[in-house]
């Protein structure tokens, strides 16, 4: 089989609430998501999503994979690449460009797509077989005054959701309110992961910790920039500790595992450039003890859809939560499928995704690769 064309889209994504705050003043209300079609010689079609969370949270950014994408899908047109071996496609990636791990991932989980599809198989019986027939998803709250985050809290938990991620990283005090109003508001039972995405220099990343200790069912994500700032905080708290942002392949997990600076990872499809990668390092931590939330930094309905297949093949006791991003926007490219339920998610049964993409809908392609 030949990758012989690529169709690469814009579709934008409305924050269903409105507006998305985190720290440092980032704040979004539509997000620019760019899907890419593979099609190949056989007449099997792929499908894969990139969205980044507006242009300063990580590297990549949506104009920066808009550019990527046109000069990836041309390498693989070229080669005539079989995507049914994604290692040998992320190599022809990473010969063809440096880093780019978002718009490396779109194809990555496109090839996967195809991978299913050829062998009549959902892409979580290829990621290791399905370990549960369904698993929590948590919500995250943006960063606002302690009563409209309780607020906010109250009205996701009527809708099953039983883990908050609370957007902080503000001034420490204030942190910790929004931290309790919302343990106030969720009850003991539910999960509240605080994070601070970053905004948290040392000093205050320290009187933050020390604030929230004896917080029962409290996670500490990603409170410093940096990962020397980060693993000296955790020689400070008792707190769970949890990293994202800082945590980009097997090399930064297997160190922060080795220092002991971790209890848990984020794990981002599109970070770490697809789930060829995320699949290796989803093992790797699970062998290592290391609990894991598996999301993307934002997308809509195939994000989802990827994330469920790496989620459902996670073993259960290594699987904190997932997300369904799809349920944070208004828009769907694939008729919000796949859909949670009274706050847990499910990859589907279908091979490949297990979606169908209205492309129609899409409108005319940005870019058309091969014929």
């Amino acid at each position: 089989m030949k990758i012989i064309a690529a169709d690469i889209y814009a579709h934008d994504l409305r924050y269903a609430d409105g507006s998305y705050s985190m720290s440092g003043g980032r704040t979004v209300t539509t997000l620019p998501s760019t899907l890419v079609r593979l099609r190949t010689d056989e007449g099997i079609e792929g499908w894969g999503e990139a969205c980044p969370l507006g242009d300063t949270y990580l590297e990549s950014f949506a104009g920066g994979v808009r550019a990527a994408l046109p000069q990836l899908a041309e390498a693989l047109v070229r080669a005539q690449a079989d995507p049914r071996e994604t290692g040998v496609v992320g190599a022809a990636m990473d010969a063809t460009l440096r880093g780019q791990a978002a718009a490396k991932s779109a194809i990555d989980v496109a090839c996967w797509d195809i991978l299913g599809k050829s062998a009549g198989l959902p892409v979580c019986t290829l990621l290791g077989g399905r370990r549960q027939a369904d698993f929590p998803l948590y919500v995250a709250l943006p960063l606002g005054t302690p009563d409209a985050m309780a607020v906010a809290a109250r009205a996701q938990i009527a809708l099953g959701i039983r883990a908050l991620q609370l957007k902080l990283g503000a001034d420490p005090r204030g942190d910790a309110a929004r931290v309790r109003a919302v343990r106030e508001a969720a009850g003991e039972d539910v999960l509240i992961v605080a994070d601070a995405n970053g905004g948290w220099r040392r000093h205050d990343a320290i009187a933050a910790a020390r604030l929230l200790e004896g917080v029962e069912r409290l996670i500490l994500e990603q409170p410093c920039p940096t990962y020397g700032e980060c693993r000296e905080l955790r020689r400070h708290t008792t707190l769970p500790f949890s990293l994202d942002e800082i945590v980009v392949d097997l090399v930064t997990l297997a160190e922060a595992a080795c220092d002991g600076a971790i209890d848990a990872i984020n794990l981002k499809i599109g970070r770490v450039g697809g789930l060829t990668t995320a699949r290796a390092m989803r093992d790797a931590a699970a062998a290592l003890g290391v609990r894991m939330t598996i999301e993307d930094s934002w997308g809509g309905d195939l994000v989802t859809a990827a994330v469920s297949h790496l989620a459902a093949s996670t073993p259960p006791e290594a699987l904190l939560h997932a997300s369904f991003m799809n349920d944070w926007v208004s828009d769907h490219a694939a008729g919000y499928a796949p859909r949670s339920r009274d706050g847990r998610g499910a990859a589907p049964d279908a091979p490949g995704l297990g979606i169908e993409v209205d492309a129609a809908a899409l409108g005319a392609p940005l870019v058309r690769v091969g014929g």
